[in-house]
């Protein structure tokens, strides 16, 4: 028997990793990114600011990383401006992933044990009295503003610095079939809202009504509910977004549905 099929959907960056370990557990892994990452470069006229924030880094009392791939693009910038990191902030970071990628670059950041998500760092006891606290928050262009909002009601002053900018990357209708090919899926990984809106333009447009029925897994139940909402009538929730929780969701629905 052929081994059961399962599309990829992380960035270029990051879908080879997830790949490998869902081979190594006997899966055919298919990659089609969903969500492509473009830093914001020195000429773009959003780039002063993005700068300015991260001169004045000192000023602020914590700094908030939403992911690995804000850490990846806010670490790379504050390098080339702060030789020595400024003392006194306080790091936090949404998710292990984030928090491990922040480690790469020598700093420890404060986690939530309760989630993967802004909610849940919301919850922490570190962010209960933040009056007059001055927050940045590290994240792509058009990102959620629950956090923001949250804190801000709390009485922080917080402002953004948005590092990158997400997108659907421009396939043409014959990559997009030449992936998917004609054998279906046992599971599409998908680990943010964005990318499940990413997929339905894609079924959309492309006429890939198979993929509508697939079983989905995702990381949250905010991740679920937004599928749920466009359509998807088989919608799992690992325990968490990294490539082990997501891989181990794979392989406990195939087993379920082995025995159905």
């Amino acid at each position: 028997m052929a081994n059961p099929r399962v599309l990829v959907t992380r960035p270029a960056h990051q879908a080879p990793g997830q790949a490998e370990l869902l081979a190594s557990l006997g899966l055919e892994p298919v990659q089609l990114p969903l969500l492509e990452i473009t830093p914001i470069a020195e000429s773009d006229p959003a780039f002063p600011q993005l700068k300015s924030r991260i001169m004045d880094l000192d000023l602020y009392h914590s700094v908030i990383f939403i992911s690995a791939n804000a850490v990846a693009a806010g670490m790379d910038l504050i390098d080339q401006y702060w030789p020595q990191l400024p003392i006194g902030i306080q790091w936090l970071a949404i998710g292990r992933q984030t928090a491990v990628k922040l480690k790469e670059y020598g700093i420890t950041a404060i986690q939530s044990p309760a989630g993967y998500d802004s909610e849940a760092l919301l919850s922490l006891p570190q962010l209960q009295q933040v009056t007059e606290h001055r927050v940045l928050i590290m994240r792509g262009e058009g990102g959620r503003e629950t956090l923001a909002e949250q804190l801000n009601q709390r009485g922080a002053r917080v402002e953004y610095d948005d590092h990158y900018r997400r997108s659907l990357p421009p396939y043409t209708s014959g990559q997009i079939s030449s992936t998917i090919g004609d054998k279906p899926f046992a599971a599409v990984l998908l680990t943010s809202g964005e990318a499940v809106n990413n997929l339905t333009r894609l079924i959309t447009e492309n006429n890939l009504r198979e993929l509508q029925r697939a079983t989905l897994v995702v990381p949250s139940e905010r991740v679920a509910r937004i599928a749920t909402e466009l359509g998807y009538t088989r919608v799992i929730i690992a325990s968490g977004p990294d490539n082990q929780a997501m891989a181990e969701t794979v392989l406990s629905t195939i087993d379920m549905d082995d025995r159905t």
